[in-house]
């Protein structure tokens, strides 16, 4: 059955558009991941203009994320106060994003910036994951290194401490809320949560608790995606809300079945599959941009 998307401007398969978000949502399920990454650059892949992708796929995250803070909340994996400081931080960088999300757009090179960051971002992901899974399932070796520090350096410099009782931390705010400028500023212009980058940067460099990161991450990612939808209908007007209440419906569905593999299958194979997915992704995009691309400019009337 065919759809139209207002924003858009374009008909599309709404079954079509439902499996997408179910398959995100299945790897979401399956490996804890937003699936934001994976969402947009398929959405492109099947024809949707890269802006409207981008802000689409920010809609589906804020409301894939609820359920997620309210499952680690009843277990108490949650610090508020570390969730509240970067939050602050993220929404300073979603309007930071929005700005310039803004004047790439009037430039005509949005399509292009998009299409390349993501490359970039899942290219370096993809080949860390995928050392990480190799060396986990014992078919790469490598030298023993030191136990790392609790604490980055630079991050253990900074002035201002305060004590975050939850994570067990007393430390510079500065730097959580640095952290969630850079994925406020990612959520706009690349549409995905970086909750894949703010759960291992929360481990290795502020030094938190596992068991609070990933619930923490969420309140944050869920809160910066919720401004994100607001700023970019206000300032893009690039969010249809017809596909991403199509990604929606597949995605919550699909995490259900995501989350029941997850318990049946080698959590260090899934990370293989999950390293070789995005490898594959990236590779498309970069194929994509570079060989043969459709166009180089977005054309946009005044």
């Amino acid at each position: 059955m065919d759809i139209y998307l207002p924003i858009a401007g374009l008909s599309v398969n709404a079954l079509i558009i439902v499996l997408l978000g179910a398959m995100v949502g299945v790897l979401s399920g399956m490996f804890g991941v937003g699936g934001g990454f994976l969402t947009t650059p398929l959405l492109i892949f099947y024809g949707i203009p890269p802006t409207v992708a981008v802000a689409s796929a920010t809609t589906q995250i804020t409301g894939a994320s609820v359920s997620g803070v309210y499952a680690h909340l009843r277990r108490g994996g949650v610090d508020f106060k570390m969730g509240g400081v970067m939050t602050a931080g993220g929404a300073l960088g979603s309007l930071a994003g929005a700005g310039l999300f803004t004047l790439l757009q009037k430039s005509g090179q949005i399509d292009l910036v998009i299409g390349f960051l993501y490359v970039a971002l899942l290219g370096s992901i993809g080949s860390l994951m995928l050392k990480d899974a190799l060396v986990a399932l014992g078919w790469l070796k490598v030298e023993t290194v030191r136990e790392r520090p609790r604490h980055n350096k630079w991050v253990a410099s900074m002035p201002l401490r305060w004590r975050f009782y939850a994570s067990g931390l007393y430390l510079s705010p500065i730097a959580p809320a640095l952290l969630g400028f850079v994925a406020g500023v990612l959520t706009v212009l690349l549409g995905v949560g970086g909750g894949f980058i703010l759960v291992p940067a929360m481990i290795y460099l502020l030094g938190m608790a596992p068991r609070v990161v990933v619930g923490t991450s969420l309140v944050m990612i869920l809160a910066v995606s919720a401004v994100t939808t607001m700023i970019h209908a206000m300032t893009t007007q690039a969010v249809d809300i017809v596909l991403a209440g199509l990604l929606l419906v597949g995605g919550v569905v699909g995490a259900q079945y995501g989350a029941i593999l997850a318990t049946k299958l080698k959590p260090d194979l899934l990370r293989f599959a999950l390293a070789g997915i995005i490898l594959l992704v990236a590779l498309r995009m970069l194929l994509g941009l570079t060989w043969r691309p459709d166009q180089i400019f977005t054309v946009e009337y005044l």
